[in-house]
């Protein structure tokens, strides 16, 4: 019979042949192909997805006072913005099967900052719940995140590589909250209104996530 065709013959980590080739250990600060660099790019972009979620926070009560909004309506949208991870992460489990984690990582990391970058076109609290359901599609980059992770690191391991991607993944929205708070919207709001600066300050994170 034909040799089983693989597309590495040799790894920079010590692999089990009976689980696929994937890694028998875990080394941070190596970026080799592909277990290490799949490890390093699923936290990344998981992190950068966190990153967008939740970059409207810290404006919220800006929001709310240019909008007039009260807390219910700020809940309600909030609530959205969770209701668009739930239902993408039922869509995109099997669509991680059919095509794999890194183009549905792209694919909904650009489509999530697209909403991201529309933040400051809102102006009533229907604006801001329908805009945060959409930015809630990065959430579903979780499913993403766990499955590369689990294709590239063995029984024993991979339970490790999971914890570490998801929750230095998870990161990015505590420092969104530093970021976008503490100094990308302070900055902004030196040179115009506090109104203007939370209608364009959220244009970085979309590019970040974008780009």
């Amino acid at each position: 019979s034909a040799p089983e065709y693989k597309k590495y013959q040799t790894y920079a980590l010590n692999v089990d042949p009976d689980q696929d080739d994937k890694a028998t250990e875990i080394k941070l600060c190596n970026f080799s192909r592909p277990h290490m660099r799949a490890f390093h790019c699923s936290w990344w972009c998981f992190f950068i997805a966190f990153f967008i979620w939740f970059s409207i926070t810290p404006l919220l009560s800006e929001i709310a006072i240019t909008l007039d909004l009260d807390k219910q309506q700020i809940w309600t949208s909030s609530i959205t913005g969770v209701a668009g991870t739930i239902f993408m992460r039922f869509l995109l489990g099997p669509q991680c099967d059919k095509y794999g984690a890194r183009v549905l990582f792209t694919i909904v990391l650009c489509v999530a900052s697209i909403p991201t970058a529309c933040t400051g076109l809102i102006q009533n609290a229907a604006g801001l719940a329908v805009l945060r359901l959409f930015i809630g599609i990065a959430g579903g980059s979780f499913v993403m995140c766990q499955y590369w992770s689990s294709r590239m690191f063995t029984k024993e391991v991979v339970g490790t590589a999971n914890a570490l991607v998801g929750g230095w993944g998870n990161l990015g929205g505590g420092v969104t909250q530093l970021v976008m708070g503490s100094l990308l919207f302070p900055l902004f709001k030196t040179g115009m209104s506090a109104e203007m600066a939370w209608r364009t300050v959220s244009i970085v994170p979309a590019i970040v996530a974008f780009t």
